[in-house]
């Protein structure tokens, strides 16, 4: 009897261990994230011109990449996948967590939206203005005495009550103030407004005081004609091209679209040019089986001294390139330069 005992109790815990194990090997995460294919959005959905949506036959797809982290067996299968790229945290976030690269994202989605809707309504003629909220938080210094106060994502408003119509504004009053010198921030996180003290250190490779944060300008715009972009849960700024295309064609109803699906991807820049972005072989992927016929492409070039640094390099329009001639799609692969480029195609 005692013999059984030990037996059974020997195979209970042999079930346990395969349990843990099991557990382990399909729900424990690592340390590892899976890129793969994503989703083909109607951009339609999330932009509104005088209150309204388009209306118009055919439409623009903003696409994006899956990034979930790994658990054991899907690391395992991902090593074997088509269009499923392997990143560590370190580098898909860098040092930040990944609450904080989740803020950042949102950022870049939100600074594009903007960008986008001045680029159109300057092609479409339509009056606008960028107005300054503050400084946007990018890192801040272990050596800041508001390392442990202010984070990635926050947006500093004033500095000992001072207001800033630009971030240079903000830079030369700080860079006038004295060494070791304590001073009051205001600053907003999650819409809500805090304050925090500290003092000004000795920026790294200068001699001129700051408050050891790198910083970028976070703005919004104000146009004559309602326009409003919310892309809900979408982050990063690859969709700049694409929100671009879409407040233009409703701005200035031109109908670019006569009914076609039109997909594609890039970030906007201030002056017009399409940004490469990542993970475009997962795009065209997405943007294929969601039955586009045309896929805009970054078609980014390398100045003389960095394709000799980079023999190699392959810009987004030859990778899009060979992803769709890996998947057999007829979805048309165009290359852009600028925005000028997606809408002289569209007219044609």
């Amino acid at each position: 009897m005692a013999t059984k005992s030990r037996w059974l109790w020997f195979r209970r815990l042999l079930i346990v261990i395969g349990l843990v194990g099991l557990a382990v090997v399909f729900l424990w995460p690592t340390n590892y994230y899976l890129e793969s294919p994503g989703s083909a959005e109607d951009v339609s959905q999330f932009v509104k011109v005088d209150h309204q949506h388009a209306k118009t036959k055919g439409k623009f797809l903003l696409t994006t990449v899956q990034i979930q982290q790994a658990t054991p067996i899907q690391l395992l299968i991902g090593h074997f996948r088509s269009f499923t790229d392997i990143y560590s945290k370190q580098e898909l976030m860098g040092s930040a967590s990944s609450a904080a690269y989740d803020r950042l994202q949102q950022y870049y989605i939100e600074n594009s939206e903007n960008t986008a809707i001045a680029q159109a309504a300057k092609r479409a003629k339509v009056p606008y203005q960028w107005h300054f909220i503050g400084v946007y938080v990018l890192d801040v210094l272990q050596q800041s005495s508001f390392q442990h106060k202010l984070q990635l994502g926050d947006t500093v408003s004033q500095v000992n009550g001072q207001k800033f119509t630009n971030t240079a504004n903000f830079q030369k009053y700080v860079r006038h103030l004295k060494l070791g010198q304590k001073v009051s921030l205001t600053y907003t996180r999650n819409k809500k407004t805090h304050h925090a003290i500290g003092r000004l250190i000795r920026l790294p490779d200068t001699k001129r005081p700051g408050l050891g944060i790198t910083l970028t300008d976070h703005t919004q715009i104000k146009t004559k004609r309602s326009i409003r972009v919310d892309a809900g849960a979408i982050g990063g700024p690859s969709a700049g091209l694409m929100f671009t295309l879409q407040i233009y064609d409703q701005l200035s109803q031109q109908h670019l679209l006569r009914g076609r699906t039109i997909a594609g991807t890039g970030t906007i820049s201030t002056d017009g040019q399409v940004g490469p972005i990542g993970g475009i072989d997962k795009k065209v992927v997405a943007a294929s089986k969601m039955g586009a016929t045309v896929f805009f492409a970054p078609d980014d070039q390398l100045t003389k001294k960095e394709r000799h640094a980079m023999p190699h390099y392959q810009n987004n329009y030859m990778i899009a390139k060979k992803a769709a001639q890996k998947i057999h799609t007829k979805m048309k692969i165009i290359p852009v330069r600028n925005l000028n480029d997606a809408i002289h195609y569209l007219e044609k």
